[in-house]
């Protein structure tokens, strides 16, 4: 039987992604951008990061891949941890119509990522520019932006400029909002 989790059977390993943590750091170092590596056991939500992450500096982020209801458009929208959102206020702000969160075959054909490792580095998988990318300004103010590198078992602190160049890099423009 299949765990929605890991997006695997009980007796196998998950399926490999399609950029390692390892080849998107080494991405970020081609691009000029720093990154610090945290390792840590696997967190899967906001709280279970907070309680792990003990006075790691920085801003730390949240991130949800939502979709439509026709399913034809898909949105990133990257957070401050603490950001309150309402999905039906949120429609309209960024052109959208009933909002829901992506399946987990939708996120891992889309930005090559499973649950709990929802990253705004996994643009680095969305070649074909089909994810739109929203930030909640406040993001953009953390110095430095804590988020996964691909997988919820390490957290990589990068400079909000570094972010922006990422993004630029990927071909994703992102549209700012305050939350």
């Amino acid at each position: 039987m299949a765990d929605p989790a890991t997006d695997r059977d009980a007796d196998s390993a998950p399926a490999p992604l399609p950029t390692s943590p390892d080849a998107l750091l080494a991405q970020l170092e081609a691009l000029g951008i720093v990154a610090a590596v945290h390792r840590h056991p696997p967190v899967f939500t906001v709280e279970e990061s907070k309680a792990l992450r003990g006075s790691l500096p920085g801003g730390h982020i949240k991130n949800l891949f939502l979709r439509n209801k026709k399913g034809d458009r898909m949105w990133l929208v990257v957070l401050e941890e603490n950001a309150k959102v309402d999905l039906k206020a949120l429609a309209p702000r960024i052109d959208g119509d009933k909002l829901s969160f992506g399946s987990p075959d939708r996120l891992m054909t889309h930005l090559g990522v499973r649950p709990g490792s929802v990253t705004p580095l996994a643009l680095v998988n969305d070649k074909a520019g089909k994810v739109e990318l929203v930030v909640d300004r406040a993001v953009l103010a953390m110095d430095p932006v804590n988020c996964h590198p691909l997988t919820n078992d390490m957290t990589v602190a990068i400079s909000a400029a570094d972010l922006e160049r990422f993004f630029a890099a990927t071909g994703h423009r992102p549209r700012l909002l305050d939350f």
